[in-house]
């Protein structure tokens, strides 16, 4: 696994986003990062809950760890870590293994979220 980033924005223009990321990852020489755009605040913590976040924090460089063992890790119910992982595998934040284990294949994850005033 790389050492992989990702980018997460709140901007409600995200099909404009998108376009602008594509220009730049087919364009760059390089690997530019991965990124997750939400188009509101509210949906951005409706997802990324503050146990979802321990989730993906727990596993971030730990390699593969199955759903018992990473709810054990978080002090938390099974079902509810499980319920939680489904969610994370969805947006991309995980990845499920043919094992049914997780893992997090992001080194760096950084939130870029701009709170304007009202026009």
């Amino acid at each position: 696994m790389e050492n992989w980033t990702l980018t997460i924005t709140v901007d409600p223009n995200w099909k404009d986003r998108l376009r602008d990321a594509m220009k730049t990852g087919f364009s760059a020489k390089s690997y530019v990062g991965h990124r997750l755009n939400f188009e509101s605040p509210a949906a951005f913590f409706g997802r990324l809950t503050e146990r979802r976040w321990e989730i993906v924090r727990t596993l971030q460089g730990a390699g593969s760890v199955g759903v018992r063992e990473l709810a054990r890790r978080v002090g938390r119910d099974v079902r509810r870590v499980h319920d939680d992982i489904v969610v994370l595998v969805e947006l991309g934040l995980l990845e499920r293994e043919e094992n049914g284990a997780v893992v997090c294949p992001f080194a760096d994850i950084h939130v870029d979220m701009h709170l304007r005033a009202a026009a």
